[in-house]
């Protein structure tokens, strides 16, 4: 698109009807903040500078823009007069920062997340195309109650926006509301800001009064509807939150299933925006990707399962499980019941198996760790089998420490690896074995005496009890001269 086009988000307003401590603004909702969607939508139209204009929580609204446009200019609106003061306050921000608008204004409001950047685009080339001085990204909806209503003549020329609490009854009446999006030559705006005035129910300054003074001057104004109105729907409290966060995942999914991603059931499975699949991947019930998650091509996850900023392989399967920062390789499985945090890094055909929790930790290439451990601060080298009930003891009360277990090493149930310690290639330990130091390559590690048998020890202790009468009776069975 041409590059003389400024986007404008506002994001100044308080949000008191979210009742919360966070910024509006700032509240998420499939993956990114609300205004993070709607800088997402901005940066489809190619803009050759976005500015945003911050009030309340400054400091964290502003971090949150910079995050996804790193040199968005911050527009400083210390009261909120109005829709219209706001752009005012975002024009004189433009101007310090680099000189006068030029080209094409769009206005949006940082509350719409289920804005895309397509249909900003397509409003922004609609605009141009009309040579209109202000432009109306509208809609037609059923129930236009609080919102702003476009009036049109005979002829459907648009005249003007009257608010809900301006309107006549017979206004109210107009099912075509104007979605807070607009469109403006940068020319025409500067001239007509500073003749908005605040004569209205509410005392603000209202930007749709500019389209007004655009028809007072002779100008052209347009009105572009937008066939899913839905995108354009601000979000104000937490059940508006909800329904929109509800309503962009269906989308999402519906966009996944559309481009060969198998989505078993749509009504239990949350999938962010910002995460990426491959076809021939299959979700099952009870299923949440979050973050940056990636699933190769077929790839199984779930049931109920959650990744977060995870990286599943082709062909891995990952069953009933908790995942974070972590790698699951080509081919892998995982689950159920395990517990993947940060740094888990499992390879190629290896196996995290049933009740096992890992952290930062390396398991190669068909390396196993069937069932119920905790493996923390280790690398375990390919075709390794770690034994059931094996701890990686890696932490001191001090320090953390790193065990290290070589390849196609055989490990036995109950072990406790003291780290720091080393178990070499091919090498093997005994059930129940505590390994404290190093062990060799092709050496076996065994840590416990031999066992001892005390005949009779339970009949001599234990008299009168339900134990000492079972044993007795078993000893009678087993040698009817002894009964």
């Amino acid at each position: 698109m041409p590059q003389d086009l400024t986007v404008i988000v506002l994001a100044a307003g308080g949000g008191t009807r979210m009742k919360s401590k966070t910024m509006k603004v700032l509240h998420r909702v499939g993956g990114r903040t609300m205004i993070g969607h709607v800088l997402a939508a901005a940066a489809a139209t190619e803009p050759r500078r976005v500015v945003a204009v911050v009030g309340h929580q400054r400091e964290a609204v502003g971090a949150e823009v910079r995050e996804h446009v790193a040199d968005a200019v911050l527009a400083v609106q210390e009261e909120q007069l109005g829709t219209g003061h706001a752009v005012a306050v975002a024009m004189e921000a433009l101007a310090a920062d680099e000189g006068e608008a030029v080209g094409t204004v769009v206005v949006a409001t940082g509350d719409t997340p289920l804005l895309t950047g397509q249909s900003l685009r397509s409003f922004v080339a609609d605009h141009r195309a009309s040579q209109a001085a202000v432009s109306i990204l509208s809609g037609v909806v059923e129930d236009p109650f609080g919102l702003g209503r476009v009036l049109r003549n005979d002829d459907g020329d648009v005249l003007a926006i009257v608010e809900e609490k301006d309107a006549t009854p017979q206004q109210r009446e107009v099912r075509e509301i104007n979605s807070g999006i607009l469109a403006f030559d940068a020319t025409f705006l500067a001239s007509a800001l500073p003749r908005v005035g605040n004569d209205n129910a509410k005392g603000e300054y209202y930007l749709t009064d500019v389209i007004g003074l655009a028809r007072g001057d002779g100008l052209a104004v347009a009105a572009h509807p937008v066939d899913d109105v839905r995108q354009t729907e601000g979000v104000n409290d937490r059940a508006q939150l909800a329904r929109a966060g509800a309503e962009l995942n269906r989308r999402i999914l519906d966009r996944w299933m559309r481009e060969g991603v198998t989505v078993m059931d749509p009504a239990t499975t949350w999938v962010d925006a910002t995460v990426d699949l491959a076809p021939d991947v299959t979700l099952l019930p009870g299923v949440q990707l979050l973050g940056a998650t990636t699933v190769a091509e077929d790839a199984v996850i779930g049931p109920d399962t959650t990744l977060e900023d995870c990286e599943v392989g082709p062909g891995a399967r990952v069953v009933r499980t908790h995942g974070q920062l972590a790698v699951v390789g080509e081919g892998a499985t995982v689950g159920p019941f395990s517990y993947l945090r940060p740094g888990s890094v499992l390879g190629a055909r290896g196996k995290i198996g049933a009740f096992v929790e890992t952290k930062n930790v390396e398991i190669g290439e068909g390396a196993k760790v069937p069932h119920l451990s905790y493996v923390g601060d280790a690398e375990i080298g390919e075709g390794t089998n770690i034994g059931a009930g094996t701890i990686f003891a890696n932490y001191d009360g001090v320090a953390k420490h790193r065990t290290t277990v070589g390849r196609h090493a055989r490990t036995g149930s109950n072990n406790t690896f003291v780290a720091p310690v080393s178990i070499g290639d091919g090498a093997g330990t005994g059930a129940g074995t505590v390994v404290r130091e190093d062990v060799p390559p092709g050496s076996l590690a065994v840590s416990a005496g031999p066992q001892r048998v005390i005949e009779g020890w339970v009949t001599r202790r234990r008299p009168g009890t339900d134990q000492a009468a079972a044993a007795e009776a078993a000893v009678a069975q087993s040698d009817p001269a002894e009964g």
